[in-house]
């Protein structure tokens, strides 16, 4: 057997709810094909195929999927604006899941990406990355770490400087959280940040969480042990909190900047005052 052929034998690919970074990852590669796609990301299909498929969330894909790419968008234009205005960026990617900025962005010289999630999903995607050649385009350092334990430590310990201005990516994570496991994680980000960090994340507010079109996804989600635990009805007075300046993004605007047709799980027309939140925020204090 050749060395190729062993490492798929190795892998063990994600399982529960670490199957929902397999979704986000399935919409990337969806996205390539599009003539007039937001974004490139050569990876996504072959970490597709290497976690076995995301038909398993197919109809979760189906109703956010849109939703999905603009944030990818969203993310990706925060984090490059933070830093190509920093002199030594320094990012952090909390939750990592099957993410590959740290291969597909352009990144300037001198920056350090942090991608931080669990052992066993980490070990996977280092060895389907290995086995699809790929090569960052920045100094990338895998921590492997439960967010809802020390990780402060573990990203110290693996070269983080807490006294460089930083550029902190939280995507598709607080909804996941326990509301008091969530507030842990943004005491230390915000403890963790100096002067002039920025920050980028995803919310949802008590409606959203509520809507009927999204009872569907719940139970799916439930039989992944990644039910739905918090949401928020002001990131803007949130964030403020803990000395963070923030601005919020509507999908609607997000999609009319980049001519594409508002996602319907986000369309102000068909679910009222729910709300996907997305926000970027700069740390004042």
């Amino acid at each position: 057997m050749g060395d190729h052929n062993l490492k798929r034998v190795l892998q063990r690919p994600p399982v529960g709810v670490v199957r929902t970074a397999v979704l986000i990852a399935a919409a990337r590669a969806n996205e390539q094909r599009h003539l007039r796609r937001l974004f490139d990301d050569p990876l996504a299909a072959g970490l597709v195929e290497a976690a076995g498929s995301a038909n398993d969330l197919i109809g979760v894909r189906t109703l956010a999927g849109e939703h999905f790419v603009l944030r990818t968008r969203y993310f990706d234009d925060q984090l490059l604006s933070s830093a190509q205005n920093s002199a030594r960026p320094q990012v952090v990617i909390m939750a990592a899941g099957l993410d590959t900025r740290a291969f597909r962005l352009q990144w300037p010289p001198g920056t350090t990406l942090f991608e931080l999630d669990l052992p066993e999903l980490l070990e996977f995607k280092e060895d389907a990355l290995d086995d699809l050649g790929a090569q960052p385009g920045c100094e990338r350092v895998v921590v492997a770490c439960d967010l809802r334990e020390d990780w402060a430590t573990a990203l110290i310990r693996a070269g983080f400087d807490p006294n460089r201005p930083t550029a902190w990516l939280l995507e598709g994570l607080f909804m996941f959280l326990p509301p008091d496991a969530g507030e842990r994680i943004m005491y230390w980000v915000s403890a963790l940040s100096a002067l002039g960090s920025t920050l980028a994340l995803e919310h949802v507010n008590r409606a959203f969480r509520e809507l009927p079109q999204m009872r569907a996804v719940h139970e799916r989600f439930d039989t992944l042990d990644a039910r739905w635990r918090a949401d928020v009805e002001d990131p803007i007075g949130w964030l403020g909190g803990y000395g963070w300046h923030a601005a919020v993004t509507h999908q609607v605007d997000l999609a009319a900047r980049h001519d594409r047709a508002v996602p319907a799980i986000t369309d102000p027309r068909k679910v009222g005052d729910a709300r996907i939140w997305l926000a970027s925020a700069i740390r004042t204090a």
